[in-house]
Parts: structure tokens; sequence; C-alpha cells
């Protein structure tokens, strides 16, 4: 496994993240694996190479966070492990539970700490844009979460370029804490990052972790809604607000089938190389529930699309309304 600089910092991370939304409770989501299923999918990761974990608070309400937390202490060193989650998603019914206030990010994070079992996150990401709250008081919130020692450094997943930047401008100009990374929603069925978003994290050297890589497994053959193959497909709701399945992406579907064929692999291998093939994404974040999906991602590191294949992958694309973001 190759390991990689992260963004413009000194940190290195794997070229794949393991992203542990799938870890948790089924109680949450009916797909997700409870903790004795997970352990052997976070060891796996550890005896590959993988050194980069993404979690989130709302994921299971906090149960990824734990789950996750004993795994890697009883796997691993914390000297040897980023570890990542996110703020912001609603922890309950209480009306301050929520957002990017300075009153939940500082609650958050300490509960956060408490459930991975650490003292500090490498990574400390803002799960979405909140436009309730003043970008003001969330930098300056997110600053004291890094002065205190409790996050190593900041990041942000799904919004608008133009927000992304103004925030960075924020903490530029109060001499805060700035984001190092973006986590956005980023496939061969999704590509309007490459608008703004992706430009500006090259320009900016900031590391691009992207979400969803093959689109909910989509474009590795899962298909959505009645009609899946997986339990995800059919009962995860959010594929469906995504807008997955049209024409277009049927058609860019098929393109990966007909290259995987011609190679002697494996759709999801294919997408996934193809994500990896982009100067400016560091560590798509994968997920793993069943025995072949870190051999899949793994391969997919190895593979080196030529420029004809990534033409062909592209060529039906077309413009869609902006996704991910809420």
């Amino acid at each position: 496994m190759d390991h990689v600089k992260f963004g413009k910092t000194g940190m290195r991370v794997s070229r794949l993240c393991l992203g542990c939304m799938t870890y948790g409770s089924p109680k949450w989501r009916e797909w997700v694996l409870d903790e004795e299923a997970s352990r052997p999918f976070i060891r796996e990761a550890l005896d590959k190479g993988i050194n980069f974990f993404d979690t989130a608070d709302v994921y299971s309400q906090g149960a990824s966070e734990e789950i996750l937390g004993r795994a890697l202490k009883d796997f691993a060193r914390r000297s040897d492990v980023v570890i990542a989650t996110k703020v912001h998603g609603a922890m309950g019914a209480n009306p301050n539970a929520k957002g990017l206030s300075r009153k939940h990010i500082l609650e958050a994070i300490d509960a956060s700490l408490k459930r991975l079992g650490t003292d500090y996150v490498d990574l400390y990401q803002i799960h979405r844009f909140d436009p309730e709250t003043p970008m003001e008081e969330t930098m300056e919130a997110l600053n004291d979460v890094v002065r205190a020692g409790k996050a190593l450094y900041i990041g942000a997943s799904s919004m608008y370029a133009w927000q992304f930047a103004r925030m960075i401008d924020i903490a530029r100009a109060r001499g805060h804490a700035e984001f190092v990374s973006m986590q956005n929603y980023y496939n061969l069925v999704y590509r309007e990052e490459e608008r703004e978003m992706m430009r500006f994290c090259e320009f900016e050297r900031i590391a691009v972790i992207p979400w969803s890589p093959m689109a909910r497994g989509y474009l590795a053959g899962s298909g959505v809604g009645a009609g899946a193959s997986t339990v995800r497909g059919r009962t995860d709701p959010f594929s469906v607000t995504l807008g997955l399945g049209s024409g277009e992406d049927e058609a860019i579907r098929t393109r990966v089938n007909e290259v995987a064929a011609a190679l002697g692999t494996k759709p999801a291998v294919v997408a996934l190389a193809w994500v990896l093939s982009k100067p400016y994404v560091t560590a798509p974040i994968v997920g793993a529930s069943k025995p072949h999906h870190l051999d899949d991602a793994i391969a997919a590191t190895k593979l080196a699309l030529d420029a004809p294949t990534i033409a062909k992958l592209e060529e039906p694309y077309r413009p869609k309304a902006v996704a991910g973001h809420v």
C-alpha cells in the first residue's frame, strides 16, 4: 500500500481510506454491520497497509466511533493510524445537538473523543455546510479545537466551492487553523465537482478524499431501488436522493462493465481506478462489508488506466444537478 502526503500538510496517509459508516448498529440502517461483524474488516484494512480511517458522530448515532475506537486500540498503536471523524449531523432531539455552532462543535468533539477512546483525532471535519451559523463562529470554534490539541487538522465535506473558499479566507485573515482537506461526492456518474471544487483544491494543495467513489455500489453493479442486488441498494433512500440510475448513468455503467471485461477485472476495480487516476485525488473513501471488498479496492490502486480507456469511460457523462450537499 502506497502512502501519500495529505495535501500540503506533513502527514502521510494510505492511498485508500476505510470508511466506517458501514460499522455500527443495524438499528440505524438495515445494511450496517454490528461490532462483531465489523472488527475483521478493520483488522484486515490494517493488515493490508491502510492507516487512514474515516467515521462521523452521526453514523449509528455514535456507535461507529465506538467500534472503530475499540478496534484500533486492540489492533494498532495510536501513532500508527490516522483517525478522521465529522461533526454537523443531529445527535439528538435537542435543537443545539446539530449544526456548526460553537456550542455544538465544542460539545461534539469531546463526545467523539470519548467514544473513540483517544485524546485527539488527526482530522476533524465539518460534515456539511451550516447556513444557520456564521462562518466566523464556526472557524473560530474549529481553531479552538485545534489549539486545544483535540484535533491535529481540520477538513470539510460537500459544499459549494465559494463557501469553502470563503471559510478558508476567514481563517487566514484571523490567523486560525485552515481546512486542509475536502471530502466530496465524486465518481464516474457525478463529476460536477470538476467545475470548481477540484480546481480550487488542486491550486491550494488541499487533500481530496472523495466519498462514494463507486456511487454507493451502483458502479460495482448493485443497482438502485427495489431491483438492487444488495440490501443497501434496496433500502438506502440517499441513493435515490443522489439521482442515480439515469440513462447517462446506465451508459457509463455499461462502459465500466465493458472495460472490466476487456481487462479481466471487476467493474468495482475499474470505477475506483478511474477516481485514483485523477491527480487531485488523495485517498478515496471505500467501504468494506463483504470479504472481497478490500481486495477489490487494493486491486484498483494497481490498475493504471490509459488515456483512451479513461476517455471511453468519461464520454457518456452529461452535466447534472448538484447533489450530495445535504
